[in-house]
């Protein structure tokens, strides 16, 4: 399973969540976001046909992130919550196939992990 694991501004519309998402180049089956985000993420999962995992704070800071962000290590306790996102929620062993990419308009970011076959 390919996670596609989105961090956000409130300011963030669904353009922001297709571009960065497209800039990643995959085609996830499931979308995920930290737990207090994912209402403000759920209309795009719903028209994108996909499942939306909303990932709990300390799972999201128990993740190893490639990015990092000042910010987001200040809020979020992680480098990236979209990297961390995705990482956490393809599973244990998950590996990131596409690492932070940031829409145009800088208001959301997304990246791809993926989960082990079992």
């Amino acid at each position: 399973m390919i996670v596609a694991g989105m961090g956000f501004t409130k300011r963030a519309t669904r353009e922001s969540f297709q571009d960065a998402l497209t800039r990643t180049g995959g085609t996830p089956d499931a979308l995920a976001t930290a737990e207090d985000k994912a209402d403000q993420l759920a209309p795009f999962a719903r028209e994108l046909g996909l499942p939306l995992h909303a990932v709990p704070p300390e799972e999201l800071a128990r993740q190893v992130t490639h990015s990092t962000s000042a910010a987001s290590l200040r809020a979020r306790g992680t480098g990236s919550v979209a990297e961390a996102a995705a990482l956490a929620a393809a599973g244990p062993g998950a590996t990131l196939l596409a690492p932070r990419s940031i829409s145009t308009d800088r208001m959301a970011t997304c990246a791809l992990a993926q989960g082990k076959t079992p």
